[in-house]
């Protein structure tokens, strides 16, 4: 597995700080998210999921803890629109350029406006998706926050 990809090439550029975590993924996980906090033994409420949603239409990218869901009517209101729904997966892989499973929030294809759940920001340290499926990078949630810019909001339970 490389541990080069859009995500890491972004961060580094950057000079943002962060380690790359490496596990088996499972394509059968039910909780992707919940099985890459299993498999490297790590509190699921600091790995960050990646989803890739739609705001009155328009391309957000949310952070939020991988034993959460999404509440799309507080996204909706955070970013100023109507409604939310979940991005079909082709879409997000089109947008994003990464592979479900695989989608990080830094270097994006084209990005999105990105929106963090709040309580990411009590960590010393999250893990977030590195670009592809298997890995996850270790960085502090405020150079996460502040490299994409990202509101900051309770938008999950």
């Amino acid at each position: 597995m490389s541990r080069s990809t859009p995500a890491t090439l972004a961060l580094g550029k950057a000079g943002v700080a962060f380690r790359p975590l490496v596990y088996d993924y499972d394509p059968n996980a039910e909780r992707i998210g919940l099985a890459a906090a299993q498999a490297l033994g790590l509190e699921p409420e600091a790995v960050l999921k990646t989803l890739m949603t739609l705001v009155d239409g328009r391309p957000v990218c949310v952070i939020v803890p991988s034993d959460r869901e999404i509440q799309m009517k507080a996204l909706a209101a955070l970013m100023g629109g109507k409604s939310a729904e979940m991005m079909k997966p082709a879409d997000a892989e089109r947008l994003t350029g990464f592979k479900v499973g695989g989608i990080s929030p830094f270097g994006q294809r084209k990005s999105a406006p990105a929106v963090l759940e709040e309580d990411a920001l009590l960590y010393d340290e999250v893990y977030i998706n590195g670009g592809q499926r298997g890995m996850l990078l270790a960085l502090s949630p405020e150079d996460a926050r502040a490299f994409l810019q990202a509101k900051v909001g309770a938008i999950s339970a």
